[in-house]
């Protein structure tokens, strides 16, 4: 039998776990544009065998922010990969 801290803190997961599903933005709600060139994107990665393009935008988010984190960029942590790339050339 749980005690009321354990079911008190079972309610709060539940209630946090759907909220969050509720705020998830899945791939399938962007709209189609977008959908398109995240598309264009992959198969470019795809291509390159999943190493890093000289272009910052053929690059994914994480290694733009292996990049921003030589440079010393500060808040790269709460960048979008857009963002980054900003913030990249910026720096340079």
């Amino acid at each position: 039998m749980a005690t009321k801290k354990q079911a008190a803190a079972a309610k709060r997961n539940i209630k946090k776990a759907q909220k969050a599903a509720t705020k998830r933005r899945t791939i399938a709600n962007l709209p189609k544009s977008t959908r398109r060139e995240l598309g264009r994107q992959a198969a470019r990665g795809r291509a390159r065998g999943g190493h890093a393009g000289h272009d910052l935008e053929d690059r994914n988010r994480t290694q733009l922010y292996a990049e921003a984190k030589k440079l010393g960029i500060p808040g790269r942590s709460r960048m979008g990969k857009w963002e980054l790339i900003d913030a990249i050339r910026a720096a340079r």
